[in-house]
């Protein structure tokens, strides 16, 4: 957690607001004043708590355990930006949590590569109560990474980030590929 500045100072003095019997007793007002010096980093702390809970504003040490409350495990590859960004990210996954727009999200906050997610479920209707079910009878959920730079997935570290953001029930599989070329030149 983050220390306190040195001399910060409390704005409301203890010793101001003892009996008159006390204003002028030394002992009274340096204990008073140690309790001061315990207390400022605490009130301030309070004073400036929304910034503590913003991705954009929480001091670094901070940022491990905002990411915490929202179900985030941060690594320490991108620095703080980074974390921020994917602290940021991460409250807008969770309102869509277990589709197939949170996985490609959840990836592309901790990765910064472009990804397609391809789901076997499907939706259909029919005024015929024997007809076939639309989507496969597995579920299956295909997350295909595409980046010039295969080996720069940590693959068990995007395992666990679309683990956490898609639905429990449904198995997944990750294929990572270069990014097509469609310049004829480039074919060989």
């Amino acid at each position: 957690m983050s220390n306190s500045p040195a001399g910060l100072a409390t704005p409301h003095p203890l010793g101001s607001t003892l009996p008159a019997l006390y204003l002028g007793d030394d002992f009274a007002q340096q204990l008073c004043a140690a309790f001061d010096d315990v207390l400022a980093p605490i009130f301030a702390i309070l004073d400036c708590f929304p910034a503590y809970l913003d991705a954009g504003t929480a001091p670094e040490d901070m940022l491990d355990w905002l990411a915490g409350w929202i179900g985030l495990t941060l690594d320490n590859e991108g620095g703080a930006a980074r974390k921020r960004a994917s602290i940021a990210m991460g409250a807008a996954v969770l309102a869509e949590r277990g589709t197939a727009r949170s996985v490609r999200e959840a990836v592309r906050a901790a990765f910064n590569v472009e990804t397609d997610v391809v789901e076997s479920g499907a939706t259909s209707w029919s005024t015929s109560p024997d007809s076939e079910p639309a989507g496969e009878e597995v579920p299956d959920l295909l997350v295909v990474i595409v980046t010039g730079e295969p080996d720069s997935i940590d693959r068990r570290r995007l395992d666990e980030v679309i683990r956490s953001a898609k639905p429990a029930h449904v198995p997944h599989r990750i294929e990572i590929v270069a990014p097509r070329s469609d310049d004829p030149d480039q074919s060989g």
